[in-house]
């Protein structure tokens, strides 16, 4: 029996339960802290009670999955909003030397996001001045590293004109735009902000010299939130440089991610204990969507998609090879800003979302792959913020959600991706070894399929928007701000919830929601249980 210990990123069921549901499904225990220690938002954790739980628990443990921002500054949240010292910050990462040496053959996984700066204006997860400043705060950072990057002739910032009519260059706009904005930004807020990143990038290089030392033996610095130009940008350069320098490639991966990465660290870790590599088959809805960049990212589908198989330790099958997994990327076929959310109604999104996005062919993709008894897991990333309804009522008319293994459609496409692949792995361990499995490890894989089309696509695409658009104005609550009613509207969420299940997912019988919980006081995530009463409906 493996035993693993896992210190998440935060409380929520993201980072929270979705690693423990993935330990169900197999033979390895994983144990976690008491939620209660994890703080909550913006009330970081109880650090010096998480560093003792791990020394005690440490011991009886094989394997470790650590998240850094919970250890060092309480979360995720408080990550963006300590102010502590970077002697403090240090001095609680080296738990991690202490666990090591206390134990030298525990096998340490750990992650460490590089901080956001989100391109919006509020403070639901930030500073309380981001709520007035936030946008001009990102656009600092992305005009700083433009000039940085690209002031060069090459670039085309000093375009030829005549000697007679000067005209501004392109560095010249990019410099005076700037200027306005550090003009506009109290310098209080810009010496806090980049102090605070820089405390955090410095913690990132500490954990990467504990990988170079064996301390930590795999490591993940996810990007939180990035995009192609800005602050994040910045310190991902100079991490994938050390990276390099100290010869690293193999042991620590940067990549766009954040929430999910918790469940690819646990298949990763599973993998590796069980010896498996599992070989996958990409197919996309778009033939544009592999070079595509995801919204809230930085490089193209294909590539990240590369970096979640491989942080998982699986492997992009040849042509000749059959694939453990066919995973089905129902992707966008524009870029960035254009591509849409889940609350975009189609009229409104990019004209690609109806010209250059296949999902008949798509869906008949996928019933070719199950009829042949593949292994099938889908990726639904075409939005961000949840599943493509479009494409989900296409596939439950044709009578193919049944076959599908794994789903996800979560937040950002990186969100999705690690979970859904995470889960595809499981299976098709287990699938291939039927001899390990037994009834009740499939029951609970086929209930945390039915979780994820029940969250991604039943709440973040249908319940969520109907519940704001037809509830909360008449409650007086808005989508951040629920708390005085919240017990009704999850009341309300677990009926929708359930009729949905009745509508779109029948084959799955008789489900029913439990402890349904809007853990942050706000419409934006959902936590809950869910268990099949019967095998079909009475009705």
């Amino acid at each position: 029996m493996t035993n693993v210990l896992y210190l998440p990123l935060d409380e929520r069921p993201c980072n929270y339960r979705y690693p423990l549901a993935l330990a169900e499904m197999t033979d390895l225990t994983v144990t976690a802290p008491a939620a209660s220690l994890l703080g909550r938002k913006k009330t970081p954790g109880d650090v010096p009670a998480i560093a003792r739980w791990l020394a005690d628990h440490a011991r009886h443990a094989d394997q470790a999955i650590i998240s850094v921002d919970m250890l060092v500054y309480g979360g995720i949240v408080p990550s963006r909003l300590h102010h502590l010292s970077l002697d403090i910050c240090l001095a609680r990462l080296d738990a991690l030397r202490e666990l090591k040496r206390a134990k030298p053959d525990l096998r340490l996984y750990a992650f460490n996001l590089i901080t956001r700066a989100p391109a919006y204006s509020s403070s639901e997860e930030e500073p309380d001045y981001y709520a007035e400043y936030g946008s001009e705060l990102c656009r600092i950072g992305k005009l700083t590293d433009m000039l940085d990057r690209e002031a060069t002739p090459a670039a085309g910032f000093h375009s030829a004109s005549p000697a007679s009519t000067p005209v501004p260059s392109a560095e010249d706009e990019l410099l005076k735009d700037l200027a306005n904005l550090r003009a506009v930004v109290p310098a209080e807020v810009q010496d806090d902000f980049l102090n605070r990143r820089r405390i955090n990038h410095a913690v990132n290089v500490r954990t990467i010299e504990l990988a170079a030392e064996g301390i930590i033996d795999f490591l993940i610095i996810p990007l939180d939130d990035n995009a192609e130009y800005g602050h994040t940008s910045v310190d991902q350069r100079r991490i994938a440089a050390l990276v390099d320098r100290l010869s690293l490639a193999a042991k620590v991966h940067v990549y766009p991610g954040a929430d999910e990465i918790g469940c690819t660290l646990f298949a990763r870790l599973f993998c590796e204990t069980k010896s498996y590599t599992p070989l996958f088959r990409i197919r996309y809805s778009s033939t544009k969507g592999p070079f595509c960049i995801p919204k809230y990212e930085d490089r193209s589908l294909a590539e990240s998609i590369k970096s979640h198989l491989t942080a998982a330790r699986a492997v992009i099958a040849d042509s000749v090879e059959p694939a453990d997994i066919h995973l089905m990327v129902h992707s966008p076929a524009v870029s960035g800003t254009e591509a849409a959310e889940t609350m975009d109604p189609p009229e409104r999104r990019h004209r690609t979302y109806a010209s250059e996005i296949h999902i008949r062919e798509f869906a008949e993709a996928i019933r070719h792959h199950l009829s042949r008894g593949r292994l099938v897991a889908l990726a639904d990333v075409a939005l961000s913020n949840g599943g493509d309804q479009s494409l989900m009522r296409l596939l439950g008319q044709e009578g193919l959600l049944e076959g599908i293994t794994a789903y996800a459609a979560w937040n950002t496409s990186g969100n999705a991706l690690g979970t859904v692949i995470s889960h595809a792995i499981i299976e098709s361990y287990y699938r291939d070894r039927p001899e390990e499995s037994d009834e009740a490890r499939r029951d609970r894989s086929r209930l945390y399929y039915a979780y994820r089309l029940l969250e991604d696509w039943g709440y973040q695409s249908v319940v969520r928007e109907d519940v704001c658009r037809e509830e909360l104005p008449g409650l007086d609550a808005e989508y951040f701000r629920i708390s005085h009613v919240q017990p009704r509207i999850e009341a309300s969420i677990v009926r929708r919830l359930e009729q949905f299940s009745k509508t779109y997912m029948p084959f799955f019988g008789v489900l029913s929601i439990s402890d349904l919980t809007l853990p942050w006081n706000r419409m934006f995530e959902v936590g809950f249980r869910v268990e099949r009463t019967s095998e079909k409906d009475p009705a």
